[in-house]
């Protein structure tokens, strides 16, 4: 057995002409854990796992998977499944065909798994992919992603296009397979709340920088909004680290990053002060934009990403 990490990024960096896509990122990630990767559009999360994939290039730093640079190095590729957002297919593929290649490509492949997920998303196997749907394309990636089971998995935003009962079925089924069959998975999404009781730890990247990577444990409570007059509110939020801040009037709302004592609690009833906790989603939301600079109370969750 051994302690080393399934995957460790040092000093990644990534320049796209006047772009900076990564900016000295470090990483490292244990085997057989549930990991989010959530950050905005753009904020360098496809580039990451293209990078870690072996798949693209980084301008500066390295990168490690099992111990090896993942490029062209193919007894590591073939441990690791990265389902792309959009991914591609020959234009003449069906469904079934690209189960077919997968099996091919993935050692550990289960063919039993695979036919309960084709039933439960009802996919039209025989249809070429070119003529699914959206919401059919991604259930073609969710299915690879599982029956794969591969050791290092990366689900990049898999389930575009899928309803609500579909996206509840990738997800009770990652859940059950990973109980019984551990690996690392990495869980690239903007529907953070939807997805927040799946991860074990999480990792938000934000202008191409790692701004949170902590345990999702650590990170549920860890904030809260503190509601009421403003004058209050002020005093009892003295040096916290503020996340965001609202005001209308003599009444403030004002979300700071701490865990409150029970009589820090007591304390905001005696000045009749409302508390509510902050959710994972409006951490990371905050956490990605600026936190205390931005003033804005209209925050457009669709745009995280």
């Amino acid at each position: 057995m051994t302690n080393a990490p399934a995957i460790q990024a040092t000093n990644l960096s990534k320049n796209y002409k006047e772009l900076t896509a990564l900016d000295q990122v470090n990483l490292a990630l244990e085997p057989n854990r549930i990991y989010g990767l959530l950050g905005r559009n753009g904020a360098g999360k496809t580039t990451l796992m293209s990078i870690l994939t072996g798949q693209g290039f980084a301008n500066q730093g390295t990168v490690k998977i099992f111990g090896h640079n993942p490029y062209e190095h193919d007894a590591t590729l073939s441990r690791m499944c990265f389902i792309r957002e959009s991914q591609k297919y020959p234009d003449d593929f069906r469904a079934n065909q690209a189960f077919k290649a997968a099996a091919l490509f993935y050692e550990n492949w289960d063919e039993d798994l695979a036919r309960e997920l084709i039933e439960a998303f009802r996919l039209p196997v025989k249809r070429r992919i070119k003529k699914l749907s959206r919401g059919q394309l991604s259930a073609v990636g969710v299915i690879i992603g599982l029956a794969s089971r591969a050791e290092i998995t990366f689900f990049d935003e898999p389930y575009l296009g899928l309803d609500a009962v579909a996206r509840q079925i990738f997800y009770d089924r990652l859940v059950e397979d990973f109980a019984t069959h551990p690996r690392t998975i990495v869980l690239s999404s903007h529907l953070i709340d939807e997805v927040a009781n799946l991860l074990e730890h999480v990792v938000v990247i934000d202008a191409g920088k790692i701004v949170i990577d902590e345990e999702a444990e650590s990170l549920r409570g860890a904030a809260v909004t503190v509601t009421g007059n403003a004058e209050k509110v002020a005093e009892f939020i003295g040096s916290y680290p503020v996340l965001h801040r609202d005001a209308l009037g003599s009444l403030a709302s004002i979300s700071i990053r701490t865990r409150l004592s029970q009589a820090e609690r007591a304390r905001a009833a005696e000045l009749g002060l409302e508390l509510s906790p902050v959710s994972l989603q409006q951490l990371v939301v905050r956490s990605a934009m600026g936190t205390e600079d931005n003033d804005t109370s209209d925050v457009n969750v669709e745009a995280m990403k």
